[in-house]
């Protein structure tokens, strides 16, 4: 591996990570305070959802941010995890629109809005770096079992 091959794997391995500690604390919230998000899911898209279903949800959701932390099924956990916060950004569109907004204590309320734009960068920025991604077990099995599909 050239010098740039390790400073390419070293970043991807840093935002990997980052991005799976990042969607892990959401997918361990709907674990650990479900009733939240049974009456996020009932507010926003008019849903009611069993406790059951949430924790069904966080459980998979963990399960794709072990994946993306080892670097597993590369293309489908990581494109994964990148379509669920997709998904986050468009049901919050209107506070891109506005993003100094602040409420009457002066509390910025939408910059979370911009989070996740940055988020989404991260996201997509891997997606295209996975070539690169050489310290991944994914990248480990593809060098020793040969190219598949999966990795």
């Amino acid at each position: 591996m050239t010098p740039q091959d390790k400073r390419d794997a070293a970043a991807l391995l840093i935002l990997r990570l980052g991005l799976a500690w990042f969607m892990f604390l959401w997918a361990a919230h709907k674990v650990i305070t479900p009733k939240q998000y049974q009456f996020l899911a009932k507010h926003f898209d008019g849903v009611n959802l069993e406790i059951w279903q949430v924790y069904l949800a966080g459980g998979v959701q963990i399960s794709l941010c072990l994946l993306v932390a080892l670097g597993l099924f590369r293309y489908a956990s990581y494109g994964a995890l990148a379509l669920m916060h997709l998904f986050t950004i468009t049901r919050r569109w209107e506070g891109f629109f506005d993003p100094f907004a602040v409420n009457e204590k002066g509390f910025p309320v939408n910059r979370n809005q911009v989070i996740d734009l940055a988020v989404m960068a991260a996201f997509v920025a891997l997606l295209l770096m996975i070539a690169r991604d050489h310290w991944s077990l994914g990248a480990r099995l593809r060098q020793k079992i040969g190219p598949r599909w999966w990795l």
